[in-house]
């Protein structure tokens, strides 16, 4: 008992010895609860970067006492723990001997508790009390950095502040990892809850890309050589900004949570707009300022030029769905819209930068691991000399650009590069070095040579600076809830536009080529090849993406064009406007009439801005099927029709023909006969009542037109108008039958999506089956018939 007491004795000590073994007059005592303790975060950098901040601010007077925290029991926790505390390292500039005291010093340093309950809260504050009266402590603050997900920041924020705050004089400080919200509303909600809690200076967001070297240095680097930048950092000289990040890996092992979020959510939205934030706000007159730093990004915001679905182009690689059947235990027909590459074109309204086009990438499965800002400056000089003569001498002739190189890529480290036909920049020596070897190095086709180029005087751990940031309090490396929420406004409505788009599938890696490239088009963005491809199961192994264009084939014995979707869109265009033109030389009138539902969205959209000579004036349009709604309600095939369409277009009102689905103030009531009105009027105008082009689509369930399986509505007989009834609401329908669709010159149909990709594989293996799938029933008589199936819907 006695060796016991003894024991404890001088584990006391060894404790005083440590809490106040701090260099000159002790500035407080830090109480650090890392919660998450045994999470992939906090193993891989969150205890490394707590153990620098101990070496850094225990020899500048503060002494430390840290709590891992987290769900697990006690005995499990601590285990877990401590197998992540003997692993950590010290900065090469620290003697092994220092390292192994430090180290051990950092061990007794910290305990593990569980914290699950409030009365887990309330031991934790205990504790922290009674270190502070046993060692007679002055307390200077506490620190509870929220390894954890977001679902659990209120609860725990809660327990927080009604048991663990420090006593007047000694400051909180609480950290939270993205993601931050997934919208507008869901961001504004979190931030209201957290708001009960904690006073916005008490809040610290990370956003770790603020910790990288070279994008935590724009802004310096910026006034550093204000007398060079100023007069160029603007749209008279800056041509265009790059902001980049790619990745090599996929979402494998995190498609839960990429299912909910996405590349843009997940990258875009905020380390690539924050970077954006760095090299386009006004430069603060004091770069010590947190407060003005935050005013001028958020001045920034307000001059965003706002965005819309033409402002992004979005794909997916190509094994994410099978990923996310595999990981989410999903059906085969399940398909994901998540994108997990983007392209993101953003203006700024303002004097400095109107006009000037900020390109905002990223990626998984791409052919290289990578991330950059790239300011490329116009280039106005014309040089004589051939360009192998000017390799001796640097012209002016060669690209002026500005990199922010955050690491990885080529050069395999961050570095700041400046074209050596700008200027030499003025750079701090004590911690960035200019790079006079390995010049043979090319960077965007470009000899490295032909840059200044400036690295890091040591390489820091991206979490270890923001640690040191958030104990120094420097908020302008954070992300403050008004600067969040004038971001999620921003991404919000882009993100809503982009929820049903289709999406550019590619194989990943270096068999993208140029899958991905993409091209600015005034203020609108696009993919810069239209025939992007599907690598089939039986393609040589030889051939290349390049090699595949459009599938031109047979299919239930009519003719098949197949592409991805936004080439099939252009085939069929084209293909409808020679029909057009076709007819008007024939007949001098183009009769055309149209399906409802989403599909033809895009092919209206095509024909408005693309086909600029379609003899609109000589086309007569009719709809094929309408639900028994009124004509302006959004349900209406005719308003999406007259929304998407017929708005933009020169057509003459008699031209025009919506379904009388609304007589008598009455929806599709028989006695109103709006079916034999219907019939008369095609009867009346259209020669034989024979259509030029009918255009269909098929649902899930085999049905086109609003003709439905399990039903004879609108299968026999010689009525050509007709009511139907739908599965789904609203289910009166009104629609033209397979008399009349069957007795059409040409029917074109067109089906795009993974979620059609179980109807056409079973179409294709049937007969004439209309009672069953009511597309089989779709034979022209004396007319022709194609399909257009996206490859999507045809080959995955």
């Amino acid at each position: 008992m006695q060796k016991m007491n003894l024991f404890l004795v001088l584990c006391g000590l060894l404790l005083h010895v440590f809490l106040h073994a701090s260099a000159g007059e002790s500035k407080g005592h830090i109480s650090v609860v890392l919660m998450g303790a045994t999470g992939d975060l906090a193993k891989k950098y969150l205890w490394q970067s707590l153990f620098r901040l101990y070496i850094d601010e225990s020899s500048r007077g503060y002494s430390f006492f840290f709590y891992g925290a987290a769900l697990s029991k006690p005995e499990t926790g601590k285990e877990l723990m401590f197998q992540v505390l003997k692993e950590l390292t010290c900065p090469p500039d620290v003697a092994p001997e220092r390292c192994n005291l430090l180290k051990s010093q950092f061990l007794r340093l910290s305990q593990y508790l569980q914290l699950k309950t409030d009365e887990d809260y309330k031991a934790l504050n205990k504790e922290i009390e009674s270190t502070l009266i046993q060692e007679d402590l002055t307390e200077a603050g506490r620190l509870f950095y929220l390894s954890v997900p977001p679902f659990a920041y209120a609860d725990i924020a809660s327990k927080i502040n009604s048991t663990c705050r420090p006593n007047s004089g000694a400051w909180i400080r609480v950290v939270l990892e993205k993601p931050f919200g997934h919208d507008y509303n869901s961001a504004l909600e979190l931030a209201k809850q957290l708001q009960n809690f904690f006073q916005e200076e008490e809040i610290y967001r990370v956003d770790h890309y603020l910790g990288k070297q070279a994008i935590s240095h724009i802004l310096p680097f910026r006034h550093d050589n204000r007398q060079f930048l100023e007069p160029i950092w603007n749209q008279h000289y800056v041509e265009r900004v790059e902001i980049v990040m790619k990745e090599t890996v996929d979402a494998k092992g995190r498609i839960s949570f990429y299912e909910k979020y996405g590349v843009i959510r997940d990258v875009i939205q905020n380390h690539l707009t924050e970077t954006l934030m760095y090299i386009a706000m006004e430069q603060p007159k004091n770069l010590n300022s947190s407060q003005e730093i935050v005013q001028n990004k958020l001045q920034l915001f307000g001059s965003l030029h706002k965005l819309h679905k033409k402002s992004a182009v979005i794909g997916q690689y190509q094994q994410y769905q099978a990923q996310v059947q595999e990981e989410l235990e999903k059906t085969a027909d399940y398909t994901s819209k998540i994108p997990t590459f983007a392209g993101v074109l953003v203006y700024i309204d303002n004097v400095r930068w109107d006009g000037i086009p900020f390109i905002l990438t990223s990626g998984k499965a791409l052919d290289e691991r990578a991330g950059y800002v790239r300011v490329l400056f116009k280039n106005k000089a014309l040089c004589v000399q051939n360009e192998s003569a000017r390799k001796t001498v640097q012209s002016q002739c060669d690209p002026k650009q500005i990199i922010f190189y955050i690491g990885y890529g080529d050069l395999k480290m961050p570095a700041i590069l400046i074209s050596k036909n700008l200027f030499k920049p003025i750079m701090p020596m004590s911690s960035w070095k200019e790079v006079r070897d390995h010049l043979e190095t090319t960077l965007f086709g470009q000899s490295l040579s032909q840059f200044y180029i400036y690295t890091p005087v040591m390489e820091t751990e991206t979490y270890e600076s923001l640690v040191s940031n958030i104990f120094h309090g420097k908020q302008d490396y954070f992300i403050t809830t008004e600067h969040l929420l004038a971001s999620w406004k921003f991404w919000t409505p882009l993100l809503n536009s982009l929820m049903n788009e289709d999406l550019r599938i590619y194989p990943g890696g270096p068999e993208n080529k140029n899958l991905l490239d993409f091209v600015l088009s005034g203020k609108e963005i696009m993919f810069a090849i239209e025939q992007p491809v599907n690598i089939l199961s039986d393609m040589s192994q030889n051939e290349t993406p390049d090699d595949y264009k459009v599938m031109q084939s047979l299919y239930r014995n009519s003719s098949l064009v197949s592409a991805w979707a936004e080439q099939l869109i252009s085939e069929l265009a084209s293909y409808l406007q020679e029909a057009a033109e076709h007819a008007v030389k024939q007949s001098g009138v183009f009769h055309l009439a149209l399906s409802g539902g989403s599909s033809p969205v895009v092919l209206f959209q095509r024909l408005v801005w693309h086909h600029h000579s379609f003899p609109w004036k000589q086309t007569h349009l009719w709809m094929v099927d309408e639900r028994c709604v009124p004509l302006t309600d959004p349900e209406s095939n005719f308003r999406n029709v007259h929304d998407n369409l017929v708005q933009y277009l020169k057509i003459p009102y008699f031209n025009i023909h919506p379904m009388p689905v609304h007589m008598q103030q009455r929806l599709c009531a028989e006695e109103d006969k709006g079916t034999e009105a219907y019939a008369s009027d095609i009867t009346a105008l259209v020669n034989d009542t024979r259509f030029d082009f009918v255009l269909l689509g098929v649902g899930t369930d085999g049905h086109t037109a609003s003709l439905f399986p399990n039903s004879n509505a609108g299968l026999k007989g010689k009525e050509m108008v007709v009511f139907t009834e739908s599965p789904i609401k609203p289910h009166q329908r009104m629609s033209l039958s397979l008399s009349v669709i069957n007795r059409a010159k040409q029917i074109g149909v067109l089906v795009t999506g993974r979620g059609k990709h179980d109807i056409v594989t079973q179409i294709s293996r049937v007969g004439q089956r209309p009672k069953t799938w009511p597309i089989t029933g779709v034979q022209p008589k004396n007319g022709k018939m194609v399909w257009f199936i996206d490859y999507e819907a045809l080959l995955m």
